[in-house]
């Protein structure tokens, strides 16, 4: 009796179904893995038909495993975890030179600290430039190639990019301070092209509250400075409050606002090779 052929996985299914679990639905997957629905779609259902059996199943909640699923995600992310290894450890070449990283200065003590380390223990030939700016700003330098790849803050409605992280913004005020109770409510927010600043004045209409810009700006530094004076509010994503400052509770009567994406964007077309490597060490970093 002759042996049974050997089959072979196909990584980028496997890949695809993780992100479709990781994510929770098909098109917070298609961000992670900045493709198509369809494509999305198309890679899971190839998936299933490969081993004959429903992988998930959908409802009006989102994705939920099937028996066969679950059996399967622990060990497609074995695999995935061992194939990017081996291409890490073999396939890329020594990188030497500079790549310019572009995210908003609020997420620089947060996010660029923990990158940098990372990267320069790996590659210390390489030299990381940081370019801090808003992430509107950001992403139109990244279209005309004055920076390799950017981490910005998008709404949570975005397209494209690949997200690391959700935030829910928060109001934010010194520690056991009173600027909340402060009438009108004194803000100090980005400039016009902070992705937070709409969102906290909506909510603000919306429950009525008056307000008035004690500063905007868009430095970060300066927009912490009237809130740890305890002279303003601010909105921010919990992760880059300084030690200094503290979330407001609910019982500080300001309205709730919205999550917000951390998403990683390289080029459209093109990107290099060292910028690809950094990109490669952010996922890992925040899939950890």
């Amino acid at each position: 009796m002759e042996a049974d052929m050997p089959r072979n996985l196909d990584i980028a299914l496997l890949r695809a179904f993780d992100a479709v679990v990781a994510a929770g639905g098909i098109t917070a997957a298609a961000r992670l893995l900045n493709l198509t629905q369809a494509a999305v779609s198309l890679q899971l259902k190839r998936l299933e038909e490969s081993f004959g059996c429903r992988l998930v199943q959908r409802d009006r909640a989102g994705i939920r495993l099937t028996p066969q699923g679950e059996r399967l995600i622990g060990q497609a992310r074995r695999l995935l975890r061992q194939n990017d290894e081996v291409w890490a450890v073999i396939g890329r070449p020594a990188f030497a030179g500079e790549v310019r990283l572009g995210m908003p200065s609020d997420l620089v003590r947060p996010f660029g600290t923990p990158i940098l380390r990372r990267f320069d223990r790996a590659w210390p030939q390489v030299r990381v430039v940081i370019v801090c700016d808003s992430s509107g700003r950001l992403l139109e330098q990244l279209d005309r190639r004055e920076i390799d790849l950017a981490i910005v803050v998008q709404s949570a409605d975005a397209t494209g990019g690949e997200t690391l992280r959700v935030e829910p913004l928060a109001w934010v005020g010194a520690r056991n301070g009173t600027a909340h109770l402060r009438e009108p409510l004194p803000l100090s927010t980005g400039d016009d092209t902070c992705p937070h600043r709409p969102v906290a004045l909506k909510a603000l209409a919306a429950a009525g509250r008056d307000w008035r810009f004690v500063c905007e700006v868009a430095s970060f530094e300066a927009i912490c400075a009237p809130v740890e004076a305890d002279i303003a509010v601010s909105p921010m994503l919990p992760a880059t409050v300084p030690e200094s400052l503290a979330v407001l509770k609910e019982s500080a009567g300001l309205p709730p606002l919205t999550d917000f994406l951390i998403n990683l964007h390289l080029p459209r077309a093109g990107a290099g090779d060292v910028a690809l490597e950094l990109a490669r060490n952010i996922r890992e970093l925040h899939s950890a």
